[in-house]
């Protein structure tokens, strides 16, 4: 199957899924976001780091994204666990379009008046213009896609992130969203989220 019937199908799916959650919840407390994205983190390096024209260092540990990330979060249970809906567009690390879309509960790990440290899981779909066409490109087949596919892919069961907030307002807060894929690569973020309260 090609990966355009997935850059269309799964965020309509993922988006079938939010509504028929969030049609069952009682609670209605809700917010969007929307991040700076940000940097990305390969803890051992990259084999294509001389690829990377934003890279940091040498072998590419630390390299700069440029691109947004938007979300809407529903809480089902007051405030202490959510569903929560992220789509992210952005330059990947060799300034080509990359994105993501994924789909996950929250839950609250730790609370004070003004600081709030969440987590959570779920199903995220990963897709980037393919670097096949890049010379001195390595294939590490962590991405599916061809040599002659406009796109490569990944699709993670367990995808999903930390995100700090600290709270400005009632109506918004300045947050952190820290994704923890170790080994491969980690990501960090930064923006806000408004809170909508019906």
């Amino acid at each position: 199957m090609r990966p355009l019937y997935f850059l269309f199908a799964a965020p309509k799916t993922f988006l079938l899924l939010l509504f028929i959650f969030t049609s069952f919840a009682s609670y209605s407390q809700q917010n969007l976001g929307l991040k700076f994205f940000g940097l990305s983190i390969h803890p051992q390096g990259d084999i294509n780091a001389s690829l990377m024209p934003l890279r940091l260092d040498n072998k590419a540990v630390l390299v700069v994204n440029i691109g947004a990330m938007a979300s809407y979060e529903r809480f089902f249970s007051k405030d202490k666990f959510s569903i929560k809906i992220v789509q992210a567009a952005y330059s990947d690390c060799v300034s080509k379009f990359g994105g993501f879309t994924h789909l996950g509960f929250r839950g609250v790990i730790f609370k004070t008046k003004r600081h709030l440290l969440n987590g959570g899981i779920g199903p995220a779909f990963v897709y980037r213009r393919s670097w096949y066409e890049i010379p001195g490109y390595q294939n590490l087949k962590y991405f599916k896609g061809e040599n002659d596919d406009t796109w490569q892919y990944k699709f993670l069961w367990y995808g999903g992130e930390f995100e700090y907030n600290y709270k400005w307002n009632e109506k918004s807060d300045f947050s952190l969203t820290f994704i923890p894929g170790y080994p491969k690569l980690m990501s960090l973020s930064a923006g806000f989220r408004y809170w909508i309260k019906s």
